[in-house]
C-alpha cells in the first residue's frame, strides 16, 4: 500500500467518475485505475463495484474512505514538520467568482505560493452554481461562493462579505441622488445574469420596492455592467469600492436607496469527506485575504 495509491482511492471515491478524478490528479485513465487495483491487491478487498454505469465503492471501500482521508492528512503534516520549504505538494483546483478574482485572488496566489512553493494552484473562475455543482462532483477541490450550499455533501464556511451601492450616470439622474419607483422605471436595470449570487441580493431589495421592473439588461462579467454604467445605459449597482473610485472620478454618482443593498454573505465550499490538509490550509488562507473591496482588478 502506497500513498499514491490512497490519494488515487480517495479522489475516486469522491469524484463523479474515474475520468474526472484522474483529470484532478493528472494522470491517464489506465494509470488511476491501475494504482487503484494495486491498492485492492494489497487489501484482498474489492473497494469499487465496476458492474454498473459507474464505479461505486463497495462496502469495504465506504470502511476505507475515511481512513485514507486520515493517512493523507497525517502525510501532509508530516511534510509541514519535517519539509525544508514548508510543502504541501502536488495540485489544488479550486473556484472563484469574478468579483473575487478582481479583488482578493492575487493576494491569495502570492501568499500561497510563498508558503507552499511546491503546490500547484489552478483556479476557476465561473458563477456560483456551476462552481458548487464543481465541488459536490469532486472536480474541484473548494470555491468561494456567494450564500450557503444546499447539498449535504457540501461544507459551507463563512469567509467574507462583500457591499454594494446603487450608481448611475450623473448625466441620466441629474441632481437626484435617491433611488425612486419613478426612476426604476425609467431606466434599464443593468445586472449580472441569474446564475450570480447577486441575483438573490436583487431579488430580495426588490421585494421591498412598489415596482415591477420592465426593462432589464443582463450580462456575464462586472467590468461589462460597470461599462454599461459609465456609459449611461441605465442604472446598476456595483461592489462599493468600485462605485466610490467611479464617483470620485466624476464618472458615476451614488444613489442613495432605502434601504440599503444587504451585503452579500460568501462562503468556503468544499466537500464534507474532504478532511485532506490542502483544503484546510486554503480555507485558511482564503478568511485572511478575502477582500472584496479592493478596487486593484478594475482601475
Amino acid at each position: 500500500m502506497t500513498l499514491k495509491q490512497l490519494d488515487a482511492f480517495f479522489c475516486a471515491a469522491t469524484c463523479t467518475s474515474f475520468a474526472v478524478a484522474a483529470e484532478r490528479l493528472h494522470l491517464s485513465l489506465s494509470s488511476l485505475s491501475k494504482r487503484i487495483a494495486e491498492l485492492e491487491q494489497s487489501l484482498g478487498e474489492s473497494l469499487f463495484d465496476r458492474s454498473g454505469h459507474r464505479a461505486v465503492l463497495t462496502p469495504a471501500g465506504a470502511r476505507l474512505l475515511p481512513h485514507a482521508a486520515e493517512v493523507l492528512q497525517s502525510a501532509d503534516r508530516l511534510v509541514l514538520a519535517l519539509g525544508k520549504d514548508s510543502g504541501l505538494t502536488g495540485r489544488c483546483r479550486f473556484g472563484v467568482g469574478e468579483l473575487a478574482a478582481l479583488t482578493w485572488l492575487p493576494k491569495l496566489l502570492t501568499q500561497a505560493r510563498e508558503a507552499f512553493p511546491r503546490l500547484v494552484l489552478e483556479p476557476y473562475v465561473d458563477i456560483g452554481t456551476v462552481l458548487e455543482q464543481r465541488v459536490s462532483d469532486g472536480e474541484l477541490d473548494f470555491a468561494v461562493v456567494a450564500g450557503r450550499s444546499s447539498r449535504s455533501t457540501v461544507l459551507s464556511q463563512p469567509v467574507g462579505q462583500a457591499h454594494f451601492l446603487w450608481v448611475a450616470s450623473p448625466a441620466l439622474v441629474g441632481a437626484s441622488r435617491v433611488l425612486s419607483a419613478e426612476l426604476l422605471r425609467a431606466l434599464p436595470l443593468i445586472t449580472l445574469h441569474l446564475g450570480a449570487g447577486t441575483t438573490r441580493l436583487l431579488d430580495d431589495w426588490l421585494g421591498t420596492q412598489p415596482v415591477e421592473i420592465e426593462r432589464r439588461l443582463t450580462c456575464n462579467g462586472w467590468g461589462a455592467v460597470a461599462g454599461m454604467l459609465v456609459d449611461g445605459v441605465g442604472i446598476g449597482f456595483l461592489p462599493e469600492g468600485w462605485a466610490h473610485a467611479l464617483s470620485r472620478r466624476g464618472q458615476l454618482c451614488i444613489v442613495e436607496s432605502q434601504p440599503a443593498l444587504a451585503p452579500l454573505h460568501y462562503t468556503f465550499q468544499s466537500r464534507r469527506d474532504d478532511t485532506r490538509l490542502v483544503v484546510l490550509k486554503l480555507r485558511d488562507m482564503v478568511s485572511r485575504v478575502a477582500d472584496f473591496s479592493a478596487t486593484s482588478g478594475l482601475f
